[in-house]
């Protein structure tokens, strides 16, 4: 009898044992703590803004050209228009007084980089070389530093965008009309590409170191005045950024205002965009 009590008493410290292992052990606080959501960080990023009224930005790239470049100051002064200028830094370097010009008679001067390189494929140290050189050639040549980029070919990675943004104060430019002037296609062409994709808001991009845009300006601007545009400089059209409509309203030019401020698309890459 003795031999059948100790065999009950082992089976039952057993299934003892086996219950306890089967309990489920409390997760760990670590595993289980909550992240709560960072705000996210402010707009930096416009290829259009949208605006209460006709207002648009025209902006050109790649200058100051020694020839060009003045004529269009002429054009933009004869028209009572404010325009902004992305400056390549060497070019800055070599005609400062054509800076200095656009400058005094109201104009944006913002960075274009130093040499017109691919920021998406540099280190953060070459990159940042390109910015320091061209920001002092602008603050030598106007006396005021730029608060404005636009990367080369519209190429630049999301984690550039910040730290360019944290240390030098940019917001990043890019542009929602594009008449391919760096194609060389022609005034007529690249003056018909403009009057059909403007609309109150946007960023038009264009190039003051090729003969047809400067051509192609004179009769552009007539008709962008027709169609009731008004022209501001980018930092004056980020300024003028309004809250959404829920119901769009026609606007000049039979369009419909921009539908957001920061930048919704994928960057433009070089090979759609090479004169950026």
């Amino acid at each position: 009898m003795s031999a059948y009590r100790l065999l009950f008493f082992c089976f039952a410290i057993l299934s003892f044992s086996l219950g306890l292992e089967a309990e489920p052990t409390p997760a760990k606080r670590s595993a289980t703590r909550e992240t709560r959501a960072t705000p996210e960080e402010p707009g930096i990023t416009f290829n259009s803004v949208h605006v209460d009224g006709p207002y648009i930005a025209m902006t050109f790239d790649d200058g100051p050209s020694a020839t060009l470049t003045p004529k269009l100051l002429d054009l933009l002064a004869a028209h009572h228009i404010k325009a902004t200028f992305f400056v390549i830094g060497e070019n800055v370097a070599e005609h400062p007084e054509i800076v200095a010009r656009a400058a005094q008679e109201g104009h944006e001067i913002a960075n274009h980089s130093w040499s017109h390189p691919n920021f998406g494929k540099m280190s953060d140290e070459n990159v940042r070389r390109q910015l320091q050189q061209t920001d002092d050639a602008i603050k030598n040549a106007t006396g005021k530093r730029p608060t404005l980029l636009r990367p080369p070919y519209g190429s630049i990675t999301a984690r550039e965008k910040r730290w360019i943004h944290d240390e030098f104060g940019y917001d990043i430019i890019l542009w929602d009309v594009d008449p391919y002037d760096w194609k060389r296609p022609g005034p007529a062409v690249v003056r018909a590409r403009i009057l059909k994709e403007t609309r109150p808001g946007s960023i038009v991009l264009s190039h003051d170191i090729h003969p047809g845009t400067i051509e192609a300006m004179p009769s552009t601007f007539d008709e962008l005045e027709t169609k009731g545009f008004k022209f501001v400089t980018v930092s004056e059209l980020i300024r003028m950024a309004a809250a959404r409509p829920s119901h769009p309203s026609p606007q000049p030019g039979g369009t419909v205002p921009a539908s957001a401020t920061e930048s919704p698309s994928p960057t433009p890459s070089p090979a759609s965009s090479p004169g950026g």
